[in-house]
């Protein structure tokens, strides 16, 4: 890889994975008195808004065409209401840095779904690491289940909703990987994806919890603007380019890189407690992600 190549890679990466490591418990602040979805919508109108500013700053036309507005709709869907709406009610019940830990399977899902749309091959090694990270992430997820303060069954709700989260972003990354996606300008197309999120958001909070509830609390409006405009429109375009330019596989490093911080953070914020099976789990997990990772690089 020629060092111009590298050095567009690189500085993407470092910032997508300490970015994204802070975001885990900056979700946790959002969780209280506005309804989850109220505060994923204020995101991503917010992180729409400041993304169609940008686009007309570099002068980039928002028009797509009626099929990438069908396109941006479709990945709107998939990863900024029903990813974010699972993720933030994952942390309901489970901490922020299991959560980012559980999301450290994204390849997992992602070599699935790519399977079957594009027909990518899967090694044995990589099943094979990914049963090893499978094992840790269980055993991290036994320990949540003793140590809960709660009634278990809310951990086994935190688990089905990362499940389905999971799902969600592995379908919003393998659709990075179709004809149009690389034809549309990524700019654009992400700031409709997340203003027609955010509107889908709007109408399933109305429905479902009514009119807009907004806390004034500062640290509250802090976590959205961190969210939306760090944690989204830096990062999303640059590890969408990621994908595009080193495949979901190489790119995914972040989701074994994420987590470790994740968890030092929720160890020191939130007083998460380690055990010999929970550090015997994210070793696992970790080590598990880097032998799929490195079997998918093959």
């Amino acid at each position: 890889m020629a060092d111009d190549d590298r050095g567009g890679i690189v500085l993407p990466f470092i910032l997508v994975t300490l970015i994204w490591s802070s975001t885990w418990i900056v979700i946790r602040d959002q969780l209280g008195s506005v309804p989850t979805s109220w505060s994923v919508c204020y995101r991503f109108a917010l992180a729409g808004v400041a993304m169609m500013a940008f686009a007309r700053m570099r002068g980039v036309s928002l028009r797509i065409g009626g099929a990438g507005m069908l396109f941006a709709a479709l990945l709107g869907t998939a990863q900024f209401v029903l990813n974010f709406n699972f993720v933030y009610r994952a942390e309901e019940h489970l901490t922020s840095g299991v959560v980012a830990v559980f999301y450290a399977m994204l390849l997992i899902p992602n070599s699935i779904l790519a399977w079957i749309v594009f027909r990518q091959p899967v090694s044995r090694a990589f099943i094979a690491g990914s049963a090893v990270a499978m094992t840790g992430i269980a055993m991290m997820l036994v320990h949540e289940y003793r140590a809960a303060s709660v009634d278990p069954d809310k951990i086994l709700l935190g688990v089905g909703f990362s499940v389905i989260g999971l799902f969600s972003a592995s379908a919003a990354n393998v659709m990075q990987g179709m004809d149009i996606a690389r034809r549309l300008p990524m700019v654009a197309m992400l700031a409709w994806a997340m203003l027609i999120g955010a509107g889908i958001n709007a109408l399933f909070a109305w429905v479902t919890t009514g009119p807009p509830v907004i806390e004034p609390r500062l640290t509250y409006l802090l976590g959205i603007g961190w969210l939306a405009l760090a944690g989204s429109v830096v990062t999303f375009p640059l590890y969408f380019r990621l994908i595009q330019r080193l495949g979901a596989g190489r790119a995914a490093y972040t989701a074994v890189l994420i987590p470790v911080i994740a968890m030092l953070i929720s160890t020191l914020v939130e007083g998460y407690r380690w055990t010999g099976l929970a550090a015997a789990g994210a070793l696992l997990a970790v080590v598990g992600m880097v032998i799929a990772l490195r079997a998918k690089k093959a």
